[in-house]
């Protein structure tokens, strides 16, 4: 195995990997900075369905860590880029937050607010979901309408614990509709991964995927043939790799592992 210090490439997770809530994690600017340093391609990651890549470039910058917004790939823009390329003749039907509609218009996808009109339903993370747009959201569903997630998360983490996220709305779809969640966007899904390595132009063995959650980040990038690490700082925990026999080929207390040699191979 590779010094953990030595791949091509470096994709990070944002929210519980190198930032929680509007704080940078510890050790994240002097990685990133060390990383720049050596000539190393960054890209953040995000399964975020309530942040455009511009927003994330802002948020980053206001915690003081400098990127281009071509170095962030979120779960929203991914989908956009779906059913620009893989769908184009498809008729949205939106539930999330106001900035999922401004990403699909910038993709150019055929948005519709007639749930009856919808080929899809494109679910994402919505901090205002109530019973008026579940019913919006089933109608679509029991008339035809393809069910695709933003991302599979069901909770996001905050500063003081965990908030809902896209699943737990999936599910209240699924459960009013009858029926199952045909795609899923966001990690750990192969587009998602595609996406990235295009971005990257790397192959996937020279690239470290490093992330918070097992059943995304390190899911995904082993089952694209990257190099993966789990980091200490948000959901999965070192009991949960047995638990849940996803293994990552790395274990950080915290990404300033990467450089003071802490990084522990499985």
């Amino acid at each position: 195995m590779m010094d953990i210090a030595s791949y091509e490439a470096y994709c990070f997770d944002l929210d519980g990997t190198v930032l929680i809530g509007d704080q940078l994690l510890a050790g994240v600017g002097e990685t990133i900075a060390e990383l720049r340093r050596r000539g190393r391609r960054i890209l953040f990651l995000t399964n975020s369905s309530v942040h455009s890549p511009r927003d994330c470039r802002r948020r980053l910058e206001h915690m003081g860590l400098a990127c281009a917004e071509d170095e962030i790939l979120t779960a929203l823009y991914v989908s956009g880029s779906y059913f620009a390329r893989e769908e184009p003749e498809a008729r949205v039907y939106l539930v999330g937050e106001a900035v999922m509609r401004r990403q699909m218009e910038e993709s150019g996808v055929d948005v519709t607010e007639d749930p009856e009109a919808a080929t899809h339903v494109l679910v994402g993370m919505d901090r205002d979901f109530n019973y008026g747009k579940l019913v919006l959201g089933m109608r679509a569903a029991r008339g035809g309408a393809r069910l695709v997630a933003v991302n599979p998360d069901p909770a996001c983490p905050v500063p003081g614990g965990y908030i809902p996220d896209t699943w737990a709305i999936v599910k209240a779809l699924e459960t009013a509709a009858g029926t199952e969640a045909e795609l899923i966007i966001g990690k750990p899904s192969p587009y998602y991964a595609q996406e990235a390595l295009r971005l990257l132009a790397c192959p996937p063995e020279q690239c470290l995927m490093v992330g918070d959650r097992l059943e995304t980040d390190i899911l995904m990038g082993n089952s694209s043939g990257m190099q993966t690490a789990l980091v200490l700082t948000g959901v999965s925990t070192r009991a949960d790799i047995g638990r849940q026999q996803i293994v990552p080929g790395y274990v950080l207390n915290s990404l300033a592992d990467l450089f003071n040699k802490q990084a522990e191979p499985q």
